[in-house]
């Protein structure tokens, strides 16, 4: 039984009174939820408090009224919120809410979020929220980022900003989160305090409705789900489909994901995105059809960099940041017809305080940050540790599958990369030059090997304009693919 199963069950087993519908799990494999929740609540379990969709604001009203640990059973119909833009309800600790079939909370385009405050181990199961408008980067379930909450055979769609916000130990398990106008789920708590973050077997689809990345270009802020500073997560046996945009988006200062038996299917852009970040384990997942649309732009403009379909940029595995593995491990895993496959990139202009450091504020886990500045960067440790590398990245034993008239490109595409940049920026940055591009094709140990490749890939390696075919890429100085195999059988030597 895996972490995850196990909170759920003992969370039932503390309920003796509401009776848990039939739980689906990551065994069952990733497939369709929207739409597809169980159906259970039917009646109110004893003790519950009943909640009449015939009264505006109901809901909340009851919420306020009673202690924390109660029990709410939404009666089937449209709840609402009243015709404020802050009527929300306010959860206390340990409260309870249960939707019957056909339970429905409704902003209306009025209200901005459904669930608020930092009450913790609050649980939402068998209901559909919608047409919330939260603000940018704001959610409408779990706004303000409230720990232990269980979002369980939920929906959550058609509203602006992010569906679901996230706290510590939050489980979301068999829920759909669809069509959401920024993000499904932003996991994002001030004070970056997320750790034990689990996504379970749901449905992550259609999310970035209001095509942020155009809106407000290089704001990194759209996605199916987002990922910033979380310590710990276990994402396995979601359906990570149709976003527009990247699927799942980790960015600055996350650790210790293991990714796992998941299917990324044609999402427009990445389908993991793993960025200045650490210690990672992504093995068994399926992805197809993923970044045709952020490929065919790249191409069509003649941009030659190699869009991925994973793409590890400025992340590594860091033995000193404490997490289940010491490396970004990447194995088990089967591409099929995407744009293209894995991309390791570092861009050596950005490090701790560096003004190419988009990430505004932050340093890495490893340096102090006063020691990353002119006069003192350019000295052991901090030359090493004020960068975020891409290091210790294993590629081995994965299927990469690719038919260029099936996914319709003539260039550019089906492509795997190891790579950096020339070094120019700013004028005090001791990484000039190659320095890096010779550190992640070299010196960083970073390693494919044990692989099975079908089709016509090709190897940029070193720099974005150093594009080599398999026997080079296997060949002296690269040495990459050792017992791999390019004709679309087994690896092993």
């Amino acid at each position: 039984m895996g972490r995850s199963r196990a909170v759920l069950v003992a969370a039932c087993s503390l309920l003796i009174a509401v009776a848990c519908p039939a739980v689906a799990g990551a065994a069952d494999g990733p497939g369709p939820v929207c739409d597809h929740q169980p159906t259970g609540y039917e009646q109110p379990p004893t003790g519950a408090v009943a909640v009449d969709p015939a009264v505006d604001g109901d809901l909340a009203a009851k919420t306020a009224a009673h202690p924390p640990g109660t029990t709410f059973w939404l009666r089937p119909g449209t709840h609402t919120l009243g015709n404020d833009e802050y009527g929300q309800v306010a959860p206390k600790d340990g409260d309870v809410y249960l939707g019957a079939p056909g339970a429905v909370v409704d902003g209306r385009g009025v209200n901005r979020a459904a669930f608020t405050q930092r009450a913790r181990n609050v649980e939402l199961r068998g209901l559909t929220i919608r047409r919330f408008v939260a603000l940018q980067d704001q959610g409408v379930v779990n706004h303000d980022s409230g720990d232990g909450w269980l979002i369980e055979n939920t929906t959550i769609e058609d509203n602006a900003g992010a569906g679901l916000m996230a706290g510590a130990g939050q489980v979301v398990r068999h829920s759909c989160l669809r069509n959401n106008g920024q993000y499904g789920l932003n996991a994002y708590q001030a004070g970056d305090g997320i750790t034990g973050l689990v996504l379970e077997g749901n449905e992550i689809t259609g999310n970035n409705t209001g095509d942020w990345e155009a809106k407000v270009p290089g704001c990194g802020c759209s996605g199916g789900a987002k990922f910033w500073a979380v310590n710990g997560a276990d994402i396995r046996g979601n359906w990570v489909h149709g976003n527009h945009g990247a699927g799942l988006w980790a960015d600055t200062n996350n650790n210790d994901f293991l990714v796992e038996d998941n299917l990324f299917e044609a999402n427009d852009a990445e389908a993991l995105f793993y960025e200045t970040s650490y210690n990672l384990v992504l093995r068994g997942n399926t992805f197809r059809r993923n970044t045709l649309v952020q490929g065919r732009a790249f191409a069509t403009r003649g941009d030659n960099f190699p869009a991925a379909t994973v793409y590890v940029s400025e992340s590594g595995g860091e033995p000193r940041v404490p997490a289940r593995t010491s490396a970004i491990d990447i194995s088990g895993n089967t591409f099929e017809d995407n744009w293209a496959g894995i991309t390791l990139w570092e861009n050596a202009d950005r490090f701790c305080n560096s003004p190419a450091n988009t990430s505004t504020g932050y340093c890495t886990k490893t340096a102090d940050k006063a020691s990353c500045t002119a006069g003192r960067i350019e000295k052991p440790p901090a030359y090493d540790d004020c960068r975020w590398k891409t290091q210790r990245v294993e590629v081995h034993g994965n299927t990469f599958r690719f038919d260029a008239g099936r996914v319709g490109c003539t260039s550019l595409c089906g492509r795997m990369a190891l790579l950096s940049n020339y070094g120019t920026f700013p004028d005090w940055s001791p990484y000039k030059g190659t320095v890096i591009e010779e550190a992640i094709t070299f010196d960083q140990a970073n390693r494919w090997h044990g692989n099975s490749y079908a089709g016509p890939w090709t190897f940029v390696v070193h720099d974005a304009s150093r594009t080599v075919d398999a026997a080079s890429w296997r060949a002296a100085p690269y040495s990459q693919d050792e017992c791999s195999s390019f004709g679309g059988g087994s690896a092993g030597c």
